[in-house]
């Protein structure tokens, strides 16, 4: 049985970051164990806290609850000298500063990796900017969106006679966050058992989608083949597509292998098929496709979702229906698995959201608190870890620097 610990427990994050994949990264520390200290402007916040529930006592939107949680906030505001002084008086305190700021503003706030290096050799500083620390493009800003432009990921979305399309989700902002997080804690590792230092992590944010383009750049470089649009089919792994259903819905397929079409073409009654020239083989089925993708739909076409789902999966066939968020909110595999867990808010009510991933049999990750009041921690964080007293920080407060 999972103990108490938590793997990260211990490790203090400093989450100077905003939008979006710098500080999810210190929100996944955060699932793990890590105290994480959020820092946000005075009096507006993390953009996250903008939308849905930001009219609620300290700007507690619906995306700040999960993405704000595990985190102490306080306000600092960077812009000032006074702020930027603090920022450098904290790093000191922590093994992990989180940071998007692009070079530029973190020169002219005195807040370089080389001038905290300085400060506190021992830390991970983690930067997460939209074309990285280096190259021509260094002081570009970018985000998910132009990430995904710049990365390749748009130009292969989409239907192959229409215009590249984003993906529905911040796919490369989340991508992002899970690549920085696994640097954070190899760096601690390597810091910590191998008896290194502190070092800079530098991610790109295009780098996350380039780093999932598959063989498309070996491809182009041995081959010439430049990667185009294919829209739900995969051309170079038949069948693997979407098909309509004799209830209005969709599902997905995937039996791209010989033995995975064997069962495909055996449960839909035609196990001829399986040894048919045009298809017995993969680059066989590639070469045919345009034959047997009907076949495949008219067969589907005859079920419900449900019933061809089970079908294809209990004959060993993956299968699954394309899910829409209400469905997932339904699903029992989601609550039976932990995928989903619900918690009560003060503000909110009992709320379903996504869990902890991934799932440690000894020390899973945790949810100790939902998204916290902008500027809650201000006061505690800046008198125990600096020192100073509540004298000092009222006169912050009035000098507009908290």
């Amino acid at each position: 049985m999972p103990g108490d610990r938590s793997p990260l427990e211990g490790i203090r994050v400093l989450d100077l970051a905003t939008v979006l994949a710098a500080p999810v990264t210190a929100t996944m520390l955060g699932d793990f164990g890590a105290e994480v200290v959020k820092v946000e402007e005075p009096g507006r916040g993390d953009f996250t806290r903008d939308g849905p529930g930001s009219s609620t006592p300290g700007r507690r939107s619906l995306q700040w609850i999960q993405e704000g949680r595990n985190k102490k906030s306080v306000t600092v505001d960077l812009r000032t000298a006074r702020g930027q002084e603090l920022v450098r008086e904290l790093v000191p305190h922590f093994d992990v500063v989180v940071m998007n700021f692009r070079p530029p503003t973190l020169e002219e706030w005195g807040l370089t990796p080389e001038r905290l290096q300085e400060i506190n050799p021992r830390a991970v500083l983690v930067l997460v900017t939209g074309y990285g620390m280096s190259g021509p493009h260094r002081d570009r800003g970018a985000f998910d969106r132009i990430a995904s432009a710049f990365s390749g990921l748009t130009y292969v979305s989409g239907e192959p006679d229409g215009q590249p399309t984003r993906t529905g989700y911040a796919v490369i902002d989340y991508m992002a966050a899970y690549l920085a997080a696994f640097a954070t804690v190899t760096a601690l590792y390597d810091r910590d058992r191998n008896g290194g230092t502190g070092q800079i992590v530098d991610l790109g944010l295009y780098e996350a989608g380039f780093r999932a383009s598959e063989n498309a750049l070996l491809s182009y470089a041995a081959l010439g083949k430049v990667r185009e649009r294919q829209g739900n089919r995969n051309l170079q792994i038949v069948p693997a597509s979407d098909f309509d259903t004799a209830d209005g819905r969709r599902i997905s397929v995937h039996a791209g292998t010989d033995a995975l079409f064997g069962k495909l073409a055996a449960v839909m009654g035609v196990a001829e098929l399986a040894a048919d020239p045009r298809y017995a083989t993969r680059e066989s089925r590639v070469e045919n496709q345009d034959e047997l993708y009907p076949v495949i739909a008219a067969w589907v076409g005859r079920l419900s979702a449900d019933e061809a789902v089970r079908v294809l999966n209990d004959a060993g066939v993956p299968a699954a229906p394309i899910m829409s968020i209400a469905d997932i909110a339904a699903d029992p595999h989601y609550r039976e698995r932990g995928t989903i867990t619900s918690l009560v808010d003060d503000d909110w009510g009992e709320l379903p959201m996504v869990a902890p991933l991934p799932r440690l049999s000894g020390t899973p990750g945790r949810i100790r608190s939902l998204g916290p009041r902008l500027g809650e921690h201000t006061d505690s964080t800046l008198t125990d870890l600096l020192g100073l007293d509540q004298h000092a920080v009222d006169a912050l407060r009035a000098d507009g620097v908290i």
